[in-house]
């Protein structure tokens, strides 16, 4: 989480973050670090949207879309992702990775890797 608040700070306005890994990587927990460096949410107050697939913070400052129930390219465009993209807003996006011709050309990925030490690998692509 504390990664995900440094992040948070290097984050333009407007921007698609992809955060990609294994289910249990870790992603939701840098979500809400992200969040809350941001200032749009508590810790406490970010969920994963799995089920629901968006939560939306800050007053459409910042978005959070979790894609893994979606399984085909028709589910994931009645999302309105475009319209999000749009927006002057940062969305963070968990397994988006599985539809990237959806996705606009350079997004910022971050990718997490469990290690059998309970460790983390994280690389950061695309943030300057």
């Amino acid at each position: 989480m504390e990664l995900g608040r440094v992040l948070a700070r290097q984050l333009p306005p407007k921007c698609v973050v992809l955060l990609i890994g294994n289910l249990g990587a870790g992603k939701t927990a840098l979500a809400k670090g992200i969040l809350n460096g941001l200032g749009v949410a508590e810790i406490e107050e970010v969920t994963s949207p799995t089920f629901t697939l968006i939560h939306e913070y800050g007053d459409g400052r910042a978005y959070h879309l979790d894609l893994y129930r979606l399984d085909t390219v028709a589910e994931v465009e009645t999302l309105g992702l475009y319209e999000l993209f749009d927006r002057q807003a940062i969305v963070l996006i968990e397994w988006g990775e599985r539809f990237p011709q959806l996705l606009p050309r350079q997004p910022i990925e971050i990718e997490l890797n469990a290690e059998a030490d309970e460790s983390r690998t994280i690389q950061v692509r695309g943030l300057g």
